[in-house]
């Protein structure tokens, strides 16, 4: 792994409390899922938010699921991050 693979992962460690290996057991169980069925999605949104030990409102769900359902995901980490602080 490059160092600014380890950064990138310290970093997701760091602010979600989820470790590497899960992080890497997550990626591939959804490597081939479709990511523009909404209960897939879902189910993802929910687990992800239950391994980091936090809980999501409805509304938060609802608006991350249609983020990427629409396939209208943000390119940059900053804005990737206001949208998981709304």
């Amino acid at each position: 792994m490059s160092s600014s693979q380890d950064n990138l992962f310290g970093k997701v460690q760091e602010q979600s409390n989820i470790n590497t290996n899960d992080i890497y057991k997550v990626a591939n169980s959804v490597k081939n899922a479709d990511f523009s069925d909404e209960q897939t999605v879902r189910d993802l949104v929910q687990h992800l938010a239950q391994m980091a030990d936090k809980p999501i409102s409805k509304a938060k769900e609802d608006r991350i699921v249609e983020t990427i359902t629409n396939n209208n995901m943000p390119v940059d980490m900053q804005t990737l991050n206001k949208m998981f602080k709304k």
